[in-house]
């Protein structure tokens, strides 16, 4: 089969000396409500060689779960329209610069919780010191992705959580289809992984840190 990358990504990497190819599989546009399992079946399982790792990104599986909270549920006050004006932005996605993500921090972990976060924020940033109100907040908040519409008009119309329990779906995954995988939360920043089988295959354990 004929390897394909993303645009500016490359098929081959090295980690630790070894090289690994990897292939994007195209679908079509997963929607809410959809069923990964059906989705793996149809794309994955027809080009899958034994020693492969399927990595599925977390908004996929999100998606799937219905883990989305809509923009118009979302009655932005006045704290999170304050708070939001002195946070970051950043070009990897949607930050708490914007105050529909704001006002989810502020709904799921409470007001004195995230302006605690912000004033500790506001000293990291003096010392140089950045995520610190991510890393206060939690992956809840700074998993959160969408309500932004430049690349899908859609997502400018929800937020997109993270998985819930993204290791049994890994199980659940290889259990009923065969195929060992990942879900990760991939940007221009970095790759973290959210979701892993039990147990481990080899290949995934090689590239853990």
């Amino acid at each position: 089969m004929e390897f394909m990358a993303n645009k500016g990504k490359e098929v081959a990497i090295q980690v630790d000396g070894v090289t690994y190819l990897r292939h994007a599989i195209r679908t079509h546009f997963v929607g809410i409500g959809e069923d990964y399992i059906k989705l793996v079946e149809r794309y994955a399982l027809p080009l899958y060689q034994q020693g492969d790792i399927l990595c599925i990104s977390e908004k996929i599986i999100a998606l799937c779960q219905r883990r989305v909270v809509f923009r118009d549920d979302l009655k932005v006050g006045r704290l999170a329209r304050f708070l939001s004006r002195f946070a970051s932005h950043s070009s990897a996605g949607i930050g708490v610069d914007s105050p529909y993500k704001m006002q989810f921090a502020i709904e799921y972990c409470g007001k004195s919780k995230v302006i605690w976060a912000a004033l500790l924020a506001g000293i990291g940033k003096l010392l140089r010191k950045k995520g610190v109100f991510y890393r206060i907040v939690g992956q809840e908040v700074s998993g959160l992705d969408g309500f932004y519409d430049k690349e899908f008009p859609i997502y400018g119309k929800f937020g997109i959580r993270i998985p819930a329990h993204p290791s049994q779906v890994c199980d659940e995954i290889q259990k009923k289809v065969g195929i060992p995988c990942m879900i990760v939360d991939a940007n221009d920043l970095g790759v973290e992984i959210l979701g892993i089988p039990a147990p481990l295959p080899s290949p995934i354990t090689s590239l853990l840190p």
